[in-house]
């Protein structure tokens, strides 16, 4: 693999699949949308091409490279929107049908847990695991969606294989960090049913080396969950990620079923609205972050060879390392 073809670049993921790549001697040509998205990529080391999902030369940007990796996704946790299906499901829809149209040979589609989840537990669950008959909001339904039709392009020749992470962490991260944060600084933070439940995390180290060993390993047609070695307590977790960032968290806790009626209730209300008014809370951000999600990576260890290679222990003390750099360097 000399020439990799990446989508969503410039994205927390793929900003750390670009620096893995190009340290490896990888040509990395990444698809970014705006001219910052290029001035940063090419910071990175990689080859950037401007454009979209939908460019009408899209394929031919694609041509020479040996394998894509298709990590540009609309990843709001909010209601279902036109503009989520778009990015999801029809975005992925060109991107594989412009990669066939390039012939290229292998192909790895970022997705997620949350193509599985309808706000109950999901316990160690496997590969096998039935995506669920009423998903638990717009982006568990458009993720579902392109993964069908990634694994679909992988029947019509291409090599095509899914990974599903959970929870991606670590350091430069431009998501989910940053809204905890947000959330405990501005005194909105409180454990949903005390938090005293279990959770499967992923590091961004542990999630690009595991697409690499799909891209080199993965069996066509196949779906891997990739998550960190230990599951953990969910409350243990957030309050060893919080303290890395010199923030306490305090025991405030509010009951599941209430906060599951309120985000049900504001879901009806926003739509009623027409879009004017955003719910404080959603049914699908609850079905990550309120009850169990634990996932067995059997079936990577086995196929792929995958072994996480970033512990619990030594990806928090990175980022406290980092935290405590940057502070001492701003006062």
């Amino acid at each position: 693999m000399r020439r990799l073809f990446l989508t969503g670049g410039s994205g927390y993921v793929g900003r750390n699949l670009v620096r893995h790549f190009v340290a490896q001697g990888v040509e990395v040509h990444a698809l970014a949308r705006s001219a910052s998205a290029c001035q940063l990529l090419r910071s990175l080391g990689a080859q950037p091409i401007e454009g979209d999902l939908f460019s009408p030369q899209l394929h031919t940007a694609m041509q020479g490279c040996h394998a894509l990796v298709h990590a540009a996704a609309d990843t709001q946790h909010g209601l279902a929107s036109k503009a989520q299906q778009l990015t999801n499901v029809e975005g992925t829809r060109r991107v594989f049908a412009a990669a066939a149209q390039a012939q290229l040979a292998r192909a790895v589609h970022l997705s997620t847990e949350s193509v599985l989840l309808d706000g109950r537990p999901l316990v160690n669950a496997d590969e096998h695991h039935p995506y669920p008959a009423r998903p638990a909001g717009g982006y568990t339904a458009t993720k579902a969606q392109a993964e069908r039709i990634a694994l679909a392009a992988g029947q019509a020749g291409m090599q095509v294989c899914v990974v599903r992470p959970r929870f991606v962490w670590g350091c430069d991260d431009t998501t989910a960090l940053p809204q905890l944060l947000q959330a405990v600084d501005a005194g909105k933070f409180a454990w949903i049913d005390g938090g005293r439940y279990r959770t499967s995390t992923t590091h961004i180290g542990n999630l690009v080396h595991g697409i690499e060993r799909a891209l080199l390993a993965g069996q066509s047609g196949q779906c891997y969950f990739i998550t960190d070695a230990d599951v953990v307590e969910f409350r243990t977790f957030i309050t060893d990620l919080l303290a890395t960032q010199g923030r306490s968290v305090s025991d405030k806790s509010v009951p599941g079923w209430l906060v599951h009626a309120v985000a049900t209730v504001s879901e009806r209300i926003a739509r009623l609205s027409g879009g004017r008014w955003h719910p404080p809370e959603t049914r699908q951000a609850l079905a990550t972050s309120a009850v169990e999600v634990t996932l067995n990576i059997g079936k990577a260890r086995q196929d792929l060879g995958y072994a996480p290679v970033v512990t619990h222990a030594q990806g928090l003390a990175e980022l406290a390392e980092l935290y405590r750099t940057k502070t001492e360097a701003a006062g």
